[in-house]
């Protein structure tokens, strides 16, 4: 988001953040994988101590156990990391009992310890917050697959097509950037919403999670016009400094093509004429939500006939710090020029290609349009 910033609140919850990190990085996906994984670290630690042994029980450097330590705090639960530690300290002990203090390179067991102390932190998190073991992993996969599910649209009827791309900033699998869709009136009428939250990455994705939740109820029990009037109203209940976002929301009659857009801080959306063959910026003010109350929406309206399209994104697909944002939607509407020759399927992935490929940011687009 444009000129936005993201604060980590502290506490166990923001602890939990970090074990997923390390987790989704180690960790495999599967509780039969995880399984493995504990198989392997067990045999990992019991054959490092195996194989240093001297005479005197003596053990390799510190840091040879490091590695198995960290991974332990990962996948391990609290007591049963605790065992592993006081195993590898009797070890330790041993050794400066036969062969003095300075045989274990003190260095190197100073540094053990400390990754032994914050190794134990995390599981003693992960179990204050009564997840079994993995299960802080495991939540965080599961967010990052029903933000994945919530950014797919319904089935559209004869006639209309839809492409839908979501990118997270360095690749990373949580986005700040999320889209929920509905089908209401018996089917004639299409909602969309696409969101962007200050943030981005893992961070701005837990946040993702519990607005989209709430978008969700609201979109198609609110009247279009009130449905980014009662996002904002949310938001502002949060009475937290991380609670903003942009959004656009687009309600389409599927029987006639007539549209509504309204935008709140978002940028311009684009329209698709197929009988001039011309793109043009549907530019209209809004404030950004979760900021003021009664913060004032843009609204425009027009008509998708045979062959038009209707695409929006996020600022993370036209944003370049030091960069004017002209320069980023004229790149924009150069590959969404591209496109018409060959057609709109897999249009949404090829904009993204052209313009921001490794972006900074998260990056979504949504690309509608007629047959």
């Amino acid at each position: 988001m444009v000129g936005t910033t993201s604060k980590t609140a502290g506490g166990p919850l923001a602890r939990l953040r970090a074990v997923g990190r390390i987790g989704l990085f180690l960790a495999p996906e599967s509780v039969r994988g995880r399984r493995i994984a504990l198989v392997l670290l067990t045999a990992l630690t019991v054959g490092i101590c195996f194989l240093s042994i001297e005479a005197g029980f003596g053990v390799a450097p510190a840091l040879t156990l490091v590695v198995p330590v960290v991974i332990g705090g990962v996948v391990l639960q609290r007591r049963a990391l605790e065992l592993l530690l006081v195993v590898i300290a009797v070890a330790f002990v041993s050794e400066i009992v036969n062969k003095g203090w300075n045989s274990t390179r003190p260095g190197s067991l100073v540094v053990l310890a400390i990754v032994a102390a914050v190794s134990r932190q995390l599981a003693r998190d992960r179990e204050g917050l009564g997840l079994s073991t993995g299960r802080g992993e495991a939540i965080l996969l599961e967010l990052r697959e029903q933000l994945r599910r919530q950014g797919e649209l319904p089935p559209l009827p004869n006639g209309w097509r839809q492409d839908v791309v979501q990118r997270s900033a360095g690749g990373t699998a949580f986005s700040g950037d999320f889209i929920v869709s509905t089908l209401t009136d018996g089917g004639r009428r299409l909602e969309v919403a696409l969101v962007d939250v200050s943030g981005k990455g893992l961070d701005a994705g837990t946040r993702s999670l519990m607005l989209a939740g709430a978008l969700g109820g609201l979109l198609g029990q609110v009247s279009p016009e009130r449905f980014l009037a009662a996002a904002n109203d949310y938001l502002i209940r949060q009475e937290s400094d991380e609670s903003f976002a942009t959004a656009v929301h687009v309600a389409i009659d599927l029987a006639s093509g007539a549209f509504r857009l309204m935008t709140a801080g978002h940028p311009p959306a684009v329209h698709y004429a197929g009988g001039s063959g011309r793109w043009r910026l549907v530019e209209v003010d809004g404030d950004l939500l979760g900021v003021i109350p009664d913060a004032t929406v843009g609204v425009a309206e027009g008509t998708l006939t045979h062959r038009d399209a209707l695409l929006l994104y996020t600022d993370g697909l036209i944003e370049v710090p030091g960069r004017d944002l002209a320069v980023g939607i004229d790149r924009m509407l150069g590959a969404a020029e591209s496109l018409v020759p060959r057609g709109f399927d897999g249009g949404a992935g090829a904009i993204i290609d052209a313009v921001a490929p490794t972006g900074s940011d998260d990056r979504a687009v949504v690309l509608l349009w007629r047959t």
